[in-house]
């Protein structure tokens, strides 16, 4: 909760003056709502948090897929119109990437990190020609699988509150977590807990 007081935003344990009286930093946290509404002090909503991957700042839901981008305005030489198509310097389409595409990529440089801790096994299997450990090669094949379905988990959500839902968790009745809604990546087998 935010309050004000004369319209005025009212930081909560910072001290303020108020026709001439001094209130310590504390004075919000301790006073009862109506000490407050004597003063003139109100409450207000904090305003909504969104979570950024998915929305802008006011709530607006970001553009799953990618779109073509174009310029917003005549240019002063004429040189392109609004609505044309922009055009990177090479002269291919410039691609303002969707959500979609963003989260898939984050999974590839998750997946690629994953597998990178073992690496030196693949290396030395063809350097030397030592096996790698049997649970090493399962966790790797777990973690190609669980990025593939993890890529249609996201191109398979329709809209916004799709993806949100993916990337949340479901909790039972009692609001006591269950799972995780996207499926997971397997744990090392070498990780100590």
């Amino acid at each position: 909760m935010a309050f004000k007081l004369n319209g005025k935003p009212l930081p909560v344990d910072v001290a303020f003056s108020h026709n001439d009286i001094n209130y310590p930093a504390n004075w919000l946290r301790l006073s009862t709502s109506d000490e407050k509404t004597a003063l003139g002090i109100t409450e207000v909503a904090d305003a909504p948090m969104y979570d950024s991957r998915f929305y802008w700042e006011d709530g607006t839901a970001r553009d799953l897929d990618d779109v073509n981008e174009t310029y917003s305005e005549d240019a002063s030489d004429g040189s392109y119109k609004k609505g044309d198509l922009m055009k990177n310097i090479d002269g291919s389409q410039r691609v303002k990437l969707g959500v979609k595409t963003i989260l898939k990529n984050e999974e590839k440089e998750i997946a690629k990190s994953l597998l990178s801790n073992y690496d030196w096994q693949v290396v030395r299997k063809a350097e030397k020609g030592i096996e790698i450990d049997s649970a090493i090669v399962t966790y790797r094949d777990g973690i190609r699988a669980a990025y593939t379905t993890r890529k249609t988990e996201i191109d398979n959500c329709a809209d916004t509150t799709a993806l949100v839902t993916l990337y949340g968790a479901t909790y039972d009745e009692n609001g006591d977590f269950v799972k995780m809604n996207m499926t997971q990546y397997p744990i090392d087998p070498n990780a100590t807990l």
